[in-house]
């Protein structure tokens, strides 16, 4: 299924205002725009790796004419606090679970992509009491039958099962692997990823659309790193425990679930893991974008035309999970 395309320009788009929610004795920063409305559930909107509530600002303009939306940055990235913690997806899924509790009030549609995906389908999977209904867009996490799906900054590379390394292979990525668990080389490649041109560069090459990739966009991935405790977080991608696997989440679900998929992410090939979502949840409604990693920020008008489109035909009488008609 394809949605109507329209035209849209990748020049200046200014970031709503927002403000800080105490978690754990930690600074959370979260904008909210529109207004509440009770014929429609409210949108969380959760970005991935590296980025932040900023990573929405196109589909925040859009979309507060039609909804009540909040977006967030996930403990240790964008405004947020980093404090020296042990990140994962169940640490994300609390924060975002409390947050829907503490500050938005009822349940809503959770919004994710990438890594910000893998944590809405935690919450989504198990934490259902206050989830309407969930949007994965380019969505990250491993499924049983496979190793971690990648993820861009955590700089594995996923083997198939065709393409099994051989003996050097799998000794050179041990060696990788060791020299990733010293703090030395791990602060050295923090330095090295967080400069502007190697940021660009990088996006450039998860962007279909190259002129997506303004200096607003780098600036802010860029910015969050300088704050203190920023290393730390990126250190703790390559100590994280990996969380639970997809497929078992999926098994959980019970809410309405919308697949959206840039097809030109070199990261996650789209339809390759597009069957395994369908197989674990058959009921879910997909579409395909001809975008990379990030949909949302590319073709924002196309990923907000079908998300609007998708959340109004959720059950309106829900205050939790349904299966969409």
């Amino acid at each position: 299924m394809q949605p109507s395309i329209k035209s849209h320009s990748n020049g200046y788009t200014a970031p709503i205002p927002g403000t800080f929610w105490q978690w754990r004795g930690q600074s959370i920063y979260y904008v909210r725009a529109g207004e509440p409305s009770s014929e429609r559930p409210p949108l969380l909107l959760v970005h991935g790796f590296g980025a932040s509530t900023d990573h929405w600002r196109k589909n925040i303009a859009q979309l507060q004419n039609d909804f009540e939306v909040w977006a967030i940055d996930l403990l240790g990235f964008g405004r947020s606090a980093k404090p020296n913690w042990q990140y994962s997806g169940e640490l994300w899924r609390d924060q975002l679970y409390e947050f829907i509790i503490s500050v938005i009030g009822q349940p809503a549609v959770l919004a994710g992509n990438s890594l910000g995906g893998y944590a809405c389908l935690c919450v989504a999977a198990q934490r259902a009491d206050v989830v309407a209904g969930l949007v994965l867009l380019n969505s990250a996490g491993p499924f049983s039958d496979a190793q971690p799906s990648p993820e861009p900054d955590s700089l594995q590379t996923e083997v198939q099962p065709s393409q099994q390394p051989n003996p050097l292979q799998k000794l050179l990525g041990n060696v990788v692997q060791w020299i990733l668990q010293q703090s030395w080389a791990r602060f050295l490649l923090f330095q090295y990823v967080r400069q502007r041109w190697v940021i660009r560069q990088t996006l450039e090459k998860v962007y279909l659309d190259q002129s997506a990739v303004t200096d607003q966009l780098v600036e802010e991935i860029y910015r969050p790193s300088c704050d203190v405790g920023a290393a730390e977080v990126f250190a703790s991608v390559f100590s994280t425990p990996q969380g639970e696997k997809v497929d078992m989440l999926l098994k959980q679900l019970t809410c309405p679930l919308l697949l959206l998929w840039g097809e030109a992410d070199p990261w996650m090939n789209a339809r390759e893991r597009s069957p395994k979502f369908r197989q674990f949840y058959p009921e879910l409604t997909e579409y395909f974008l001809k975008a990379g990693h990030c949909p949302h920020d590319e073709v924002p008008e196309q990923v907000n035309e079908v998300m609007c489109s998708w959340v109004l035909s959720i059950d309106k009488t829900s205050t939790g999970c349904t299966h969409p008609s």
